[in-house]
């Protein structure tokens, strides 16, 4: 190693933004060059590198167990050398799935895949002399997100036992650490989707925009389980844009709330005792906007707030209802509610609202309201209801009746949804709903 130099200085050339070049010699001492897509800091001594499809080298490397490569900074352009031992391959694993993971994104219409995690000893790492210099080189980048306020976020957290205030506090906490303004929480939807459910610096609408799991950064991160950044984005925007045409057409598609340039993402999955909670996602204009340690802060904060918002959903099964009230309209317009039950989405006045268990839950209890005049429901009633078949409690109920309220006070939906105390609800119908199940 270069005196005072460390693989740690040099994560920024690890980021997956320039490919790197690796060197070998085969038998007859003839060099080859091959292309990486990815170089991926693994400790202060070790690299993996992603082994796409470059058999050759890998021969090379086998018969003598050595190479060089060549690394680039995505921001300033310099160059550093490494001189590597090869260790193992792994094909499976946290961080294989972390590498082929961040592959995806960075190269989603690439036809190759993964096919190992190649780790590497290095052995020494010195700079490139340039031949010119370097103008403008940009300066190291401070972590944006302060452990201190980190802290501070994280109490609040563990002090609350509402599910809605626990998530306006999260918002409140991501502006705060991180110093951005554009922020988005999801929650396990229907079977291998996530929902969003709360967001901040998008505009008004957004909640119950869906991700499918394992699509995009917000999907691979709840997939593998782990923590993702991307630095740069301009090489994943074309995979962001087909994903996004695909959908387009859907009329019970709901655009996911986001920023048109972003060049900066993490997200962080949020897991409680072994079980998927949802995603926090944080995005930025800036390209190298977020370090290495801004993703491992991120990655506290979605922990907390799953134990936090489990907590929650635990606490208001306990509620019980209160007495009805007839809360039937004697006069008013007609509210035309289309129920489709093979996927429970439900239409208001010709306007998609929702679908899944939220569509299913807001069909109940306007048929219930219509039939008993009942307006008012327990989350510990809810779940006892057969009829709904609704999925273990470990997918977090209160979550989704936010998402439905939510999305009914988006669209300004002449039917509504008001929290009461912790676990009941209140429904307010402004007209004479008539039920249309298709």
């Amino acid at each position: 190693m270069s005196p005072g130099l460390h693989l740690g200085d040099i994560r920024s050339s690890l980021e997956g933004i320039i490919p790197s070049v690796i060197a070998t010699l085969d038998e007859a001492g003839v060099p080859n060059v091959s292309y990486l897509s990815h170089v991926h800091y693994v400790d202060e001594g070790h690299v993996a590198l992603s082994n796409q499809f470059f058999s050759k080298t890998t021969r090379n490397v086998r018969r003598l167990n050595t190479a060089q490569l060549m690394v680039v900074d995505g921001r300033s352009g310099q160059q550093h050398l490494l001189d590597i031992a090869y260790v193992r391959s792994e094909e499976a694993g946290p961080l294989f799935a972390r590498m082929s993971a961040l592959l995806k994104v960075n190269d989603g219409l690439a036809i190759m895949k993964l096919r190992s995690a190649d780790i590497y000893r290095v052995l020494s790492l010195a700079p490139v002399e340039p031949v010119l210099p370097l103008t403008g080189t940009p300066p190291r980048l401070a972590p944006r997100a302060d452990l201190a306020r980190l802290s501070t976020v994280c109490q609040v957290l563990s002090g609350l036992d509402d599910a809605d205030a626990l998530l306006e506090a999260a918002l409140d906490g991501l502006e705060q650490v991180f110093g951005i303004a554009q922020a988005l929480i999801l929650t396990p939807g229907e079977e291998g989707t996530l929902s969003a459910i709360a967001h901040r610096g998008y505009g008004r609408e957004g909640v119950g925009a869906e991700v499918a799991i394992g699509e995009g950064l917000i999907g691979l991160a709840a997939a593998v389980r782990q923590s993702l950044r991307i630095s740069d984005l301009r090489r994943a925007q074309r995979y962001a844009s087909a994903v996004a045409a695909a959908h387009a057409a859907d009329p019970r598609h709901i655009p996911l709330p986001g920023l048109d340039d972003a060049l900066s993402q993490i997200a962080a999955p949020m897991i409680c005792q072994g079980q998927l909670a949802g995603v926090v996602f944080i995005e930025s204009e800036t390209a190298f906007a977020f370090r290495h340690e801004d993703e491992s802060a991120l990655a506290i904060l979605a922990a907390h707030l799953a134990a936090a918002l489990k907590l929650s959903d635990q606490q208001a099964q306990q509620s019980v209802a209160g007495p009805a009230s007839r809360a039937v309209v004697a006069h008013g317009p007609v509210i035309r509610l289309k129920y489709h039950a093979y996927d429970d989405s439900v239409f208001i006045d010709d306007a998609y609202v929702v679908r899944g268990v939220p569509g299913r839950l807001l069909h109940s209890f306007v048929s219930a309201w219509q039939a008993t005049g009942q307006d008012v429901f327990s989350n510990r009633e809810i779940r006892r209801d057969p009829a709904l078949k609704l999925p273990e409690w470990k997918d977090n109920l209160e979550t989704r009746l936010i998402l439905l309220k939510k999305r009914l006070d988006e669209k300004a939906a002449p039917i509504r949804l008001e929290r009461l105390e912790r676990g009941r609800l209140r429904l307010v119908v402004d007209g004479r709903p008539e039920i249309e199940t298709v």
